[in-house]
């Protein structure tokens, strides 16, 4: 009978970041060229920052494409004194990539994703499925279930939607988000904009606003038109955050949670 190896069990350096192996293939590109090609990546989580990243082994990454940063930033990710810009076809990526302080992970660079701040590597792929925003959590679940629970929807007293055939995603760390088929909603009182957003339990989401303007936030409302396969239920339904908007299910108001995105939920701009 063969045991788990306790190898995989999260670890804690004296400078309070959490890490533990992975076993997947981990690959990152700025363009077309492989810059990350890693068979033993690290994730790596820092006390400031809710979700993970990754590290790899230094002969995993292409150094050759590294320079010794010329303006390295102070007070970034957890301690860390070494800094990388990242040269790639002629474009020189400042502080693209650095080392951890720990002890624990020498030998070891992290890189920046474009799709989370902004600057750095553009493709990340974990085997063959691209990742966007930052590694997915092994810690974390998330579930998309089909049910026949009632939910309603209001804002500024209107009913938005109304659905008896809903999908409840459950997703570590958040509250309950309530899919519901486009039918079962007014969205002709929304209007579609360009705003856009990646995850990376969900895919690629599309946003639309409330017509009516007042002190309801922009982006209400989202959908995954293609979303990844572990929740492939939500595909093209949509979605209200419960921050901002009226929920009812079953009958029972719910409050509104607050989370990490209640501070982004400001009322619309006036100008």
């Amino acid at each position: 009978m063969s045991t788990f190896r306790t190898a995989q069990a999260v670890r804690t350096t004296p400078e309070g970041l959490l890490w533990e192996p992975s076993e997947r293939w981990v690959r990152g590109r700025k363009g077309g060229v492989t810059v990350v090609d890693s068979r033993h990546p690290v994730l790596v989580w820092e006390p400031e920052l809710p979700v993970p990243q990754y590290a790899f082994p230094r002969e995993e990454v292409r150094e050759d494409l590294l320079r010794p940063a010329k303006s390295p930033p102070t007070g970034r990710h957890t301690g860390s004194r070494i800094f990388y810009d990242l040269e790639v076809g002629g474009e020189l990526l400042e502080n693209a990539a650095w080392t951890y302080p720990a002890t624990d992970l020498a030998g070891h660079i992290a890189f920046e994703w474009f799709r989370r701040s902004g600057h750095g590597l553009d493709h990340w792929y974990e085997e063959e499925e691209e990742i966007f925003v930052h590694p997915r959590d092994p810690h974390k679940r998330v579930d998309a279930l089909p049910s026949s629970r009632h939910v309603q929807v209001e804002i500024d007293g209107t009913v938005v939607a109304d659905s008896r055939r809903p999908v409840l995603l459950f997703e570590t760390g958040l509250p309950v988000r309530y899919y519901l088929p486009r039918e079962d909603v007014r969205l002709d009182l929304f209007e579609a904009t360009e705003h856009s957003t990646g995850c990376p339990y969900k895919g690629t989401a599309q946003y639309w606003s409330w017509r009516s303007g007042g002190d309801v936030p922009p982006n209400i409302v989202w959908s995954y038109p293609q979303p990844l396969p572990a929740v492939a239920a939500v595909a093209g339904l949509l979605a209200f955050f419960n921050e901002a908007v009226d929920i009812t299910v079953d009958g029972a108001r719910l409050e509104r949670p607050v989370t990490p995105f209640t501070a982004t939920l400001g009322p619309r701009s006036s100008t």
